[in-house]
């Protein structure tokens, strides 16, 4: 990657000497490329190579340094869908692997690593319950109707809920590799973390609190419970307060008003 990028700026920067760049040179070339990621990968390889310049005393300073960052804003891992997630299961029957897989991580919120770790031993009086290897935290959730459908398929011989073929525990790299494949299969864009992120996001907008979502995702503080609230849909969010002025009556006139509101008049067939 970095010698492809040398390569092509050697090409933009023509003869333009190593000690006369400045500032909005560096700009220029970086606005050359499409999107921030590689606008900013322009930066850190002209910054590399004046610093290398400046070891070999050929400039004084470094131009770069003038330049900022372009701002990447980015929810990192694709959060599933709701259509995803019937694709998925569309694909995936009930009783495979595949179809387990994905009702575990969207119904625990369990990291790759911990996922791989999960059997029989985690479950107890309808809860299961871990501790999360990166935080430590421990979970302790009610299994729901759609995990407990395909908890009951699998014997209690089986000691691990998601094995390699040969029995032994997937590494987590492992099993989102083995995953990801799955998903692919349904022809969705998903990840094991992916699924996290839509059960966390499924409770943000039930209305659950930041520290109902920190316990959900085995977090020790709120911080990243605190952006699935902000993000709840606002449409979900909005209907279920107004809902709460007139109770369950309420929700019901708001559930049939676009049906009144599409309704036309007399008049309108005029």
């Amino acid at each position: 990657m970095i010698g492809r990028e040398m390569d092509w700026l050697r090409d933009q920067a023509g003869e333009l000497p190593v000690a006369s760049f400045r500032g909005r040179h560096i700009e220029a070339l970086m606005m050359r490329k499409e999107g921030p990621a590689a606008q900013d990968r322009v930066r850190k390889v002209l910054s590399m190579l004046f610093n290398h310049a400046i070891r070999m005393e050929l400039v004084a300073h470094n131009p770069v340094r003038a330049v900022e960052r372009i701002s990447q804003k980015t929810d990192g891992f694709h959060t599933w869908g709701d259509a995803e997630i019937a694709r998925f299961r569309d694909r995936h029957a009930p009783g495979t692997k595949a179809r387990l897989a994905l009702e575990l991580a969207l119904n625990t919120g369990a990291a790759r690593q911990d996922l791989a770790k999960l059997g029989w031993q985690n479950v107890q009086g309808g809860r299961i319950s871990y501790r999360r290897g990166k935080t430590g935290v421990e979970a302790d959730l009610p299994i729901l109707p759609e995990l407990a459908d395909e908890l009951a398929r699998l014997p209690r011989s089986q000691l691990l809920f998601l094995p390699t073929q040969t029995g032994a525990a997937h590494t987590a790299a492992g099993l989102g590799n083995w995953f990801r494949d799955r998903a692919n299969e349904a022809g969705v864009p998903g990840t094991i973390h992916g699924l996290r992120k839509a059960g966390a996001t499924r409770l943000a907008e039930h209305g659950a609190t930041e520290w109902e979502i920190s316990s959900f995702l085995a977090h020790e503080g709120t911080k990243e419970a605190a952006t699935y609230v902000r993000k709840a849909s606002r449409s979900k969010l909005g209907t279920a307060a107004l809902a709460r002025l007139g109770g369950t009556k309420s929700e019901q006139n708001l559930s049939n008003l676009s049906e009144r509101l599409d309704q036309r008049s007399p008049k309108d067939e005029r």
